[in-house]
C-alpha cells in the first residue's frame, strides 16, 4: 500500500482522479507533532509550512511539488528521497503575467491607474488651457505620460524552459525578435555567459531562471548597467535572482523600467525602498497564482502517484543542480 500524503484541506474534488487500487491519500494538517508514515508526498505551497512538517515524515520516497521552483525544499531533503517539481503546470499563468507585465509597464496603466486615484487627467499636458484658447484640433501637444508599443521590440528571455517557450509563443503577434538565454547553450539559444552581448540589444529583459547558487545575485549592478538605458527589466522568477539594491539604485536614477512579480525580502515589509521606486511596479507573488491551478495540478499530480504506484519513471524529476 502506497500512502501519499496530501494536504489536509485539499478538496475532494481536486482527489478524483487519485487511483485507489494500492493507494490510500493520508491528509495532513500543517502542523505535526507526531511522526507519520508517508512515501509519497505533496506539500502545502507555502515552504515554511513545508519544511516544519519535512521533519515528522517517515518513510518518504517521493516528493512531488507542485510549484516550479524548489529551491526552498532542495536542502532539506533526507538522502534517497525523489523530488518532483511542477514544471509545465504554470506555463499558461506565468506566460500571461508577463505579457500582461510588458504591456502595462510600455502602455504605463499603473501611472495612469495612480492619476486616476488622484482624480487627475493626465494626459496631454497643457490640454485644458488650449481648448480654452480655442487652438486648432491638430496642434501637436506634448504628453505628460508617454506609452511605448511592443511592436518591433527585441525581448531576452533568461532560462528558456517550458515558462520561457510559452512567453515567447504569445510575444509571436507582436513582430518581436526574442533572444534566448539559458545555462547551457543549445540550437537557438545562447549560455548565460553571453550576457554582455545580449543584455545592450534587449528592449526587454524577461528573468525565469531558477534560484540555484550560480542563479543567486546575477541579476546584479554590472549586469543592470550592461541593459540597454530605457529597457524594461521582469522578474518572473525569484527574488534573490536580482540584487535588490542594485536594482533600486538602477530604478531611483531613472535608466531603466522593472515589473516584479517576486523581492528580496519577500514579502516585502512596509518602508522598504522598492515600494516606492520610480518605474517599478510590484506584484506580491501571484503570477502563478489562478483559479484554473489546482486542477491542472492535482491531475498531474495523480498522474505521477499512478507513475509510481505501478513502479513506472516519474516525470520531472529534479537534478542535483536544482531543476
Amino acid at each position: 500500500m502506497v500512502r501519499v500524503g496530501v494536504p489536509e484541506d485539499t478538496p475532494q474534488t481536486l482527489l478524483a482522479d487519485f487511483p485507489t487500487q494500492g493507494v490510500e491519500l493520508v491528509r495532513l494538517p500543517n502542523s505535526l507533532s507526531d511522526p507519520v508514515e508517508i512515501h509519497f508526498w505533496i506539500p502545502p505551497s507555502f515552504g515554511w509550512i513545508a519544511a516544519n512538517m519535512l521533519p515528522h515524515l517517515r518513510g518518504l520516497r517521493v516528493v512531488q511539488s507542485l510549484m516550479a521552483g524548489v529551491d526552498w525544499i532542495l536542502p532539506k531533503l533526507p538522502p534517497g528521497v525523489t523530488l518532483c517539481d511542477g514544471r509545465g503546470l504554470h506555463d499558461i499563468p506565468v506566460s500571461e503575467w508577463v505579457l500582461g507585465a510588458i504591456l502595462a509597464s510600455l502602455k504605463r496603466f499603473p501611472d495612469y491607474r495612480d492619476r486616476q486615484r488622484e482624480e487627475v487627467w493626465a494626459g496631454q499636458k497643457g490640454q485644458r488651457a488650449q481648448q480654452a484658447s480655442a487652438a486648432p484640433p491638430d496642434s501637436p501637444l506634448p504628453y505628460l505620460i508617454l506609452g511605448d508599443e511592443l511592436h518591433g521590440k527585441t525581448v531576452l528571455i533568461l532560462g528558456y524552459g517550458s515558462i520561457g517557450a510559452a512567453v515567447e509563443r504569445l510575444l509571436t503577434p507582436f513582430n518581436v525578435t526574442v533572444l534566448r538565454a539559458a545555462r547551457t547553450a543549445r540550437d537557438g539559444v545562447a549560455a548565460m555567459k553571453d550576457l554582455p552581448a545580449l543584455l545592450p540589444q534587449a528592449d526587454v529583459v524577461v528573468v525565469l531562471v531558477p534560484l540555484t547558487p550560480e542563479t543567486r545575485g546575477m541579476i546584479g549592478a554590472a549586469v543592470l548597467q550592461q541593459m540597454k538605458p530605457g529597457a524594461l527589466l521582469i522578474n518572473a522568477a525569484r527574488g534573490p535572482v536580482v540584487a535588490t539594491d542594485a536594482l533600486v539604485a538602477a530604478l531611483q536614477t531613472g535608466r531603466i523600467h522593472a515589473v516584479v512579480d517576486v523581492t528580496d525580502p519577500e514579502p516585502l515589509p512596509p518602508g522598504h525602498p522598492f515600494w516606492t521606486a520610480p518605474n517599478c511596479f510590484i506584484t506580491p507573488h501571484v503570477a502563478g497564482s489562478v483559479e484554473a491551478f489546482a486542477a491542472r495540478a492535482y491531475k498531474f499530480a495523480a498522474q505521477q502517484v499512478r507513475r509510481y504506484a505501478s513502479g513506472e519513471p516519474l516525470e520531472n524529476q529534479v537534478s542535483e543542480a536544482g531543476y
